[in-house]
This record gives C-alpha cells, structure tokens and sequence, in this order.
C-alpha cells in the first residue's frame, strides 16, 4: 500500500524553501550568537571558530532572506561597522533552535549536560517547545500527528 503522500506534489514545500536558508550548519550556529546577544562579525568568529570568507557568506545570505537586518556602529577612532540585528522573520526562529537544542540535549549531550540552556527572563524557568493542536490538545509523540496537504497543495497529473 503506498502511502497517501504521494498523492500530492511537494515542490512547492515551505520546509524545503526553509532549509534552503537553514540547512547549512554554520546557519544555526550564527543564529545561536546573534540570538544569545553576540552581533559583531569578529566576535562571531572568535566564539565559533568559523572561517572569515564562510562568516562573510553567511550573513551576507541570512540579511539578503530577511533573517538579519545590518545595523552601523562605530567604536571611537575606529572606521564604520556593521552588526546583525534579528528581524521579525529571524525572531520566529526562536522555536526552531530551542527544538533543536532540546532534542541535541536529549540525543547528544556530553555526560554533564548541556553547555546551554533557555530562560525565561521574567521567572527564570527554563524553556521548552512543546506541541498542541489548534484545540489545545498537547501531543506528546510524533506518532500522533499525520501529515496531509495543504492549501497550496497540489495534485501531480494522473
């Protein structure tokens, strides 16, 4: 029995459209620092370790999709600098790299534990993504949940 899936076309998915930008690994890795407060191009470098011309390319890429806007500054004697601001469409990332760092915490982490954890500024607890269906119904197993078409589905011809 072939799965019901492929019943529509999939060419025009919003997941791949988004890995397209994400799925590179120094794209998160970049999102991780400017989410933690980490903005300036040397300062990335220096706490990822990432190649300069890979750091240039990246955010280059991140500000061209809407992730990242640049904004000037300039330290006292020194030339103008630019450094990388969510923006509203970087921002909805936060659910995403929370997702992940709790299934690497869960899959990956070293025998101490995580190097990293999220806070909730106005208690201190820390943060998780969890599941609900539109009715509020928490899902606890991906086994719950099926995929079907969308509104921009569409059908392949016979």
């Amino acid at each position: 029995m072939e799965p019901e899936s492929l019943d529509w076309s999939m060419e025009n998915c919003t997941i791949a459209r988004a890995m397209e930008i994400l799925g590179e690994r120094w794209t998160l890795v970049i999102l991780r620092e400017v989410f933690s407060g980490v903005r300036r191009f040397e300062d990335v470098r220096a706490r990822t370790g990432m190649p300069r011309q890979v750091l240039t390319n990246r955010l280059a890429m991140l500000v061209e999709q809407g992730v990242l806007r640049r904004e000037p500054y300039r330290e006292p004697g020194s030339r103008a600098r630019h450094e990388y601001r969510l923006t509203e469409m970087g921002l909805g990332l936060g659910p995403v790299l929370i997702a992940v760092l709790d299934w690497g915490d869960r899959h990956l982490a070293d025998p101490e534990g995580s190097p990293l954890r999220v806070e909730h500024r106005e208690c201190g607890a820390d943060v998780h993504v969890e599941l609900h269906c539109e009715r509020g119904h928490p899902i606890t197993s991906p086994r719950e949940m099926a995929l079907r078409p969308g509104p921009g589905a569409h059908h392949p011809p016979p």
